[in-house]
């Protein structure tokens, strides 16, 4: 590819991506673009096809169509080569070590780095997180599950992603924790990482973020500035409860 064709792309850009399991359709040729710097988010129904979308982007699942991301093709990337090139995924459920403890979960946000500032960030995480400061000897599996949300955020970010793909972070906690979980995301956002957030809660993604996709059926159905798509009468009754 030229280096203008590079340039002028977007951080992400998704053309035409489908996702199969077996012989039923999840996304249905979906196309998205995520600049740099950007907080964007998809919102939708449970079984729209939101995080089977973040798991095909992060190559967790096998996909057809083209997936571009800083200017080149991944999508028969590895996943694990994708965290090298600053792309990270905190999974739905969080998926933390619970074996491990706080600081050996966050060890293995770097493990494919090898430079000399890995302690530098580690301690930029527990700035950023302090109650993971707190429990950096605790185990994980018995941490709350909205101190296991900050654990998985933290643990993405110790690989110094460019892009954080974010599944459901407010799911299964106390309203409380929520607002806290939002805040740190917001918090990593102003430090120049780019977001790509997928969330039950349509109202607070789009409160959080610039841009929203509104999926379903495994198709976008609408795109548009956060502040339209609050406006829009179609997403107030369907995602924010109002008739």
């Amino acid at each position: 590819m030229s280096h203008d064709a590079t340039t002028l792309r977007p951080l992400l850009d998704v053309l035409n991506l489908e996702v199969h399991y077996g012989g039923i359709a999840a996304v249905k040729g979906i196309s998205l673009a995520v600049e740099q710097g950007e907080m964007v988010c998809i919102i939708g129904a449970n079984g729209a096809g939101k995080t089977t979308t973040l798991k095909a982007l992060a190559r967790l699942l096998p996909s057809r169509g083209e997936i571009h991301y800083r200017g080149r093709r991944i999508d028969a990337e590895p996943p694990h080569a994708l965290v090298g090139h600053g792309l990270a995924l905190v999974p739905e459920g969080r998926g933390v070590f619970a074996r491990l403890t706080v600081e050996e979960n966050l060890a293995m946000g770097a493990y494919h780095r090898h430079d000399k500032e890995i302690g530098a960030d580690l301690e930029q995480v527990f700035g950023l997180l302090p109650r993971l400061r707190e429990r950096r000897g605790q185990l994980a599996g018995t941490l709350s599950g909205g101190e296991q949300q900050m654990l998985a955020i933290g643990r993405a970010l110790m690989g110094r992603p460019s892009l954080l793909l974010l599944d459901e972070p407010s799911m299964g906690l106390a309203p409380l924790m929520v607002q806290k979980v939002f805040e740190v995301v917001r918090d990593v956002a102003s430090r120049g990482v780019t977001v790509l957030l997928v969330e039950q809660n349509a109202r607070l993604a789009l409160e959080t973020c610039g841009r929203g996709y509104v999926m379903e059926s495994g198709r976008i159905t609408l795109a548009d500035r956060a502040e339209a798509l609050l406006a829009d009468p179609r997403v107030r009754a369907a995602y924010l409860g109002e008739a």
